[in-house]
C-alpha cells in the first residue's frame, strides 16, 4: 500500500529544485532554495527524512545535483557561480563565474563531466574530476536556457524561443580535452541536432528517458512534448504532445504552467508536476496517463524518483500563478511517496 509524508524541516523559502542521488543504494536528496541554501536529505528506512546538512550561499541556489557519488554536489546560483561542494568536509569550491545567474546544473557521470547554463546564454563544461588536464571551456547559446538534461550519451537544453539543442557528450568531452591549451577555451562547436519545441509557448522543464532513446519536455502552457533522439524519418513520426495541467472553473478550463519533468529509471514512466499542485503518472510509449495524486497545498516545483525507483519525492512552493508575494505557511514543502510495486509501472494490455 503506497504512502507519503511530509519532512518535518523543509526550506525557508521557495525550492528551486530537487534531485535524489544516482547511486541505486542511496535514498539521498538534495535541494535547492531562494532562501540560498542548498540542502541534504536522507530517507531513513523509507519511513522518515532527515536533514543531513546544509549549505549556505550568496544568493538564493536555483539548481543542485549530485557529483561521481553523495559526497560531492554541485549548485548552479544567482551570484553567477558554480560551485563544487564536498558534502563531508563542507569545502566549496568555484568552478567558474558566469556573467549572469546560473539556472542549471548537470553531471554527467559517464563522461565525468559537468555542464551548467546561465541567464548570459552560455553553457560552461567543467572537468568532473580535479586531475583533468583542461579547465571550464565555454559554448555560447542562441538564447536564454531554461532547462538542462542529460542521459548516459547526450545533453539537451532547452531554451528561449522554443529552441532546442542536443549535442553529443563524448564530443564535448573530446572537444574540451582538444581544446585545452586555447587561452580562451571558448568552443566552436556545432550540436549533434537542433531542434524546435513542439510546443508553442516557453519551455519549463525537460528530463531525458533513462534508455537513452528520447525526452520530455513541458511548457507553461500545460503541455507536455516526448521526442527521439533518432533523427529517423520513422522515429520523428513517433513524437508528440499533449494537454495536461488544467483545472475546471465554472465554465473553462484554468491552465497551469508544467513546472517538472521525471522520468522513472526502471519503468521508463514519467512524472509531471503542475502549478495545480498535482502530480501526474504518464505512459510515453503508450500516450496515456497512468494515475494522478491528490492536490497540494501549492504549485509543484520540483519532483524525482529515487534511483532505486521505490520513492517519489515532490517539492511545493508557491508559484507565479498564486499571485502571492509573501510565502504563506505550510505552503513550502517536500512530500515522500513510497510507491507500491505496480504504481508507476506500465500496464500492460
Amino acid at each position: 500500500m503506497a504512502s507519503q509524508y511530509s519532512i518535518s524541516d523543509p526550506p525557508s523559502d521557495a525550492i528551486s529544485a530537487l534531485r535524489f542521488s544516482p547511486n541505486p543504494d542511496s535514498l539521498r536528496f538534495a535541494v535547492a532554495s531562494w532562501d540560498k541554501f542548498a540542502y541534504i536529505y536522507e530517507l531513513i528506512d523509507g519511513k522518515n527524512a532527515r536533514q543531513i546538512t546544509k549549505f549556505e550561499h550568496r544568493a538564493p541556489v536555483l539548481d543542485v545535483c549530485f557529483g561521481k557519488d553523495d559526497n560531492e554536489i554541485y549548485t548552479a546560483c544567482l551570484d553567477w557561480d558554480v560551485r563544487r561542494i564536498d558534502v563531508s568536509t563542507g569545502t566549496q569550491t568555484v568552478l567558474s563565474t558566469h556573467d549572469n545567474g546560473v539556472r542549471s546544473v548537470v553531471y554527467s557521470n559517464e563522461h565525468s563531466l559537468v555542464v551548467s547554463a546561465a541567464w548570459d546564454s552560455t553553457l560552461h563544461i567543467h572537468p568532473g574530476t580535479s586531475d583533468a588536464q583542461w579547465s571550464t571551456a565555454t559554448i555560447n547559446l542562441p538564447s536564454k536556457p531554461y532547462s538542462l538534461a542529460v542521459s548516459s550519451s547526450k545533453l539537451v537544453i532547452a531554451m528561449a524561443n522554443r529552441a532546442l539543442h542536443i549535442y553529443e557528450l563524448k564530443t564535448l568531452a573530446n572537444e574540451c580535452k582538444s581544446s585545452a591549451n586555447s587561452l580562451q577555451n571558448r568552443l566552436d562547436i556545432e550540436p549533434w541536432q537542433r531542434r524546435e519545441s513542439s510546443l508553442k509557448f516557453m519551455t519549463r522543464a525537460v528530463d531525458c528517458m533513462p534508455n537513452d532513446e528520447g525526452y520530455a519536455s513541458s511548457s507553461i502552457e500545460g503541455r507536455v512534448a516526448v521526442e527521439w533522439f533518432d533523427p529517423s524519418n520513422e522515429s520523428q513520426a513517433r513524437k508528440y504532445a499533449f494537454k495536461c495541467h488544467r483545472q475546471p472553473e465554472g465554465d473553462v478550463d484554468v491552465v497551469y504552467p508544467v513546472n517538472a519533468v521525471a522520468f522513472h529509471p526502471i519503468h521508463g514512466t514519467f512524472a509531471t508536476g503542475g502549478g495545480d499542485g498535482v502530480v501526474a503518472i504518464w505512459d510515453a510509449i503508450a500516450k496515456r496517463r497512468i494515475r494522478i495524486y491528490p492536490k497540494l497545498a501549492a504549485s509543484v516545483a520540483a519532483t524525482s524518483f529515487s534511483a532505486n525507483g521505490k520513492y517519489l519525492a515532490t517539492a511545493i512552493s508557491p508559484g507565479a500563478e498564486d499571485g502571492k508575494d509573501e510565502i504563506p505557511e505550510g505552503s513550502v514543502g517536500i512530500f515522500i511517496r513510497e510507491l507500491g510495486e505496480n504504481e508507476v509501472k506500465r500496464k500492460t494490455k
